[in-house]
């Protein structure tokens, strides 16, 4: 990860809310925990700008580590228009890929054409935890894919998901992530300095930092 790139990256998510972080009345995640810090990447694509940037800044890597890719394949939903992007940028065809299969219809995980032994690159826009992210891989392989390795906007770094990643034997890389964010959005005074040490505590231990919310 660039750090010129990754402060870039960090103040454009902060610019436009795509970021938000609050330790006084912190969000709910899906899994029911709560957090200081709520990321929605899909904003960025309302800003031409930062939409292109980060655009650019996936080709930069897939160029530098993934030079022969067969196939681009994006995380249903979130990784989907940024991944249809960068296919479109390097003439490499695209797939999408649910965690889960439909309820419905063909009941397909992956939309799109793939075939067995082709190398494949997953586009996510963000890692929290890595389940669902990794259940797109496991998905491609089961296919006889080669996963090559996964890019993604920004990571929340926590060791959960760096050690679901290791055990999967997947490359991970990111544009951004959380201790960027957190550097750059105290020096840009988006959060006060006593904020800084519950946002660190967090990362150490959401699930310890969750209970202790909920049983305020």
């Amino acid at each position: 990860m660039n750090n010129d790139t990754a402060i870039q990256a960090a103040r454009f998510l902060l610019q436009i809310k795509a970021i938000k972080l609050n330790n006084e009345n912190p969000f709910t995640w899906a899994s029911g925990r709560k957090s200081p810090i709520y990321c929605d990447n899909r904003i960025t694509l309302s800003y031409p700008e930062i939409r292109t940037f980060i655009r650019q800044q996936f080709v930069s890597i897939i160029n530098e580590h993934f030079a022969e890719v067969d196939v681009i394949a994006g995380v249903a939903t979130g990784g989907i228009a940024q991944g249809v992007l960068v296919a479109q940028d390097i003439g490499k065809p695209f797939i999408y890929v649910r965690p889960e299969e439909k309820k419905h219809g063909l009941t397909n995980k992956i939309e799109g054409v793939v075939k067995e032994g082709q190398t494949v690159l997953i586009i996510e826009d963000l890692i929290s935890t890595g389940k669902s992210s990794l259940q797109v891989v496991d998905s491609l392989r089961e296919v006889g894919c080669v996963v090559k390795g996964m890019v993604a906007i920004f990571t929340y770094g926590l060791d959960v998901s760096l050690n679901a990643f290791n055990e999967k034997n997947v490359p991970l890389f990111t544009i951004t992530d959380y201790d960027t964010l957190i550097d750059t959005a105290k020096e840009e005074t988006y959060i006060k300095d006593e904020d800084i040490s519950s946002l660190n505590n967090w990362k150490m231990n959401p699930e310890k930092w969750s209970e202790e919310r909920m049983n305020k």
